[in-house]
């Protein structure tokens, strides 16, 4: 779990899962990283990596111990502003960079280790929205199932960019751009499990774009969009949606919303490509920035970046939705930091953030 240091955060936070109810019991934490506002584990290596969501941008790899996480080298400058998401894909890592409106790719050693210099591929272009779409802001950069292509999302220009890293270890290739509708702000997207299928969340309008994906050509045509703000939400607060993520078995869709602080069900029982909004349940906090699934699609947690806490909830088996099942953290919203959302309110958390 990580947090903003800049707000009084602890950090990188290691914890304990229970397997019978899911419940987190946190263990140990490092401060060495400043703002690490978003990791990536490689399972095979046993190495986290997490952002610095600074104004210098870097990156820093750990390796778990008893005693806590182990930093393997010092953390390594990604040639960008605002880093907010982070991915592995072969034996690089990459980095979408908020603030700047790039996508940084830097090599990974054989210890899992992060080398330099960064080879960076800037994006370019502007929306409708003044304010938060002046300029390009990438806001996640993903791996397709196969590795082949590289997907980058760009709250700024309204689009996604399919990209495809180059072979010698140069920035990435622009492949293909899809164009997605002005002003929307895509913010994250998630594959459906059987990889033909991406759901395409936006942050400026509460809106999902379901898309078909081609991972033979690198194509990605959007289909539809599916509303995701609960009946009667936008009246009490503006929705600004944060995270989405696919049920493992492929049945449901999952997605948070900020504003409304709900967790959205969408199920998928008409087909992939026709989710259905089914209902929606508070988060546990405020603000919830991320969401993640276990393994099993059983359990979420959501991290609520203004109350500081992560939540976890189990998932009906026969509906999708979250039963709020306990909760951990709780802390100080920091002052205003560097990159991610700029919706009011102006502060950030100290937040537990969780892949």
């Amino acid at each position: 779990m990580g947090s903003f240091t800049s707000g009084g955060g602890r950090g990188i936070t290691t914890a304990a899962v229970d397997p019978a109810t899911g419940a987190l019991t946190p263990l140990t934490a490092t401060s060495a990283l400043p703002d690490p506002s978003y990791l990536a584990l490689d399972r095979a290596a046993g190495v986290l990596y997490a952002v610095s969501e600074t104004e210098e941008g870097a990156v820093g790899a750990f390796r778990p111990t008893r005693d806590g996480l182990a930093a393997l080298g010092p953390a390594v400058r990604v040639g960008g502003s605002g880093p907010t998401h982070l991915s592995l894909a072969g034996r690089r890592l990459f980095t979408a960079n908020y603030t700047s409106g790039s996508v940084s790719a830097l090599p990974l050693a054989a210890d899992g280790s992060v080398g330099g210099p960064a080879s960076v591929l800037g994006h370019r272009g502007s929306g409708l929205d003044a304010d938060r779409q002046a300029g390009p802001h990438a806001h996640q950069v993903l791996p397709d199932p196969g590795g082949r292509w590289v997907l980058s999302v760009d709250l700024g220009t309204d689009s996604v960019r399919i990209c495809a890293p180059d072979p010698s270890g140069g920035p990435l290739r622009v492949h293909s751009e899809t164009a997605l509708r002005a002003g929307t702000g895509p913010r994250h997207l998630a594959f459906h499990p059987g990889g033909r299928v991406v759901y395409v969340l936006h942050e400026l309008e509460p809106q999902l774009t379901v898309c078909r994906w081609n991972p033979a050509g690198g194509q990605l045509e959007p289909v539809s969009e599916v509303p995701v703000a609960p009946a009667g939400a936008q009246g009490a607060a503006r929705a600004y949606p944060s995270a989405v993520v696919a049920s493992p078995d492929g049945r449901f869709v999952w997605a948070a919303v900020r504003g409304a602080d709900v967790i959205v069900t969408l199920s998928l029982a008409d087909g992939a490509e026709n989710p259905q909004l089914s209902g929606a349940v508070p988060c546990g906090g405020r603000w919830p920035r991320d969401l993640a699934a276990d393994p099993s699609g059983r359990r979420l947690y959501a991290a609520n970046e203004h109350s500081g806490d992560v939540t976890w909830f189990e998932t009906d088996p026969l509906t999708g939705r979250p039963r709020r099942a306990g909760s951990v953290g709780g802390g100080p919203p920091p002052p205003g930091g560097v990159g991610g959302p700029r919706p009011p309110p102006p502060t950030r958390a100290g937040v537990f953030k969780k892949q």
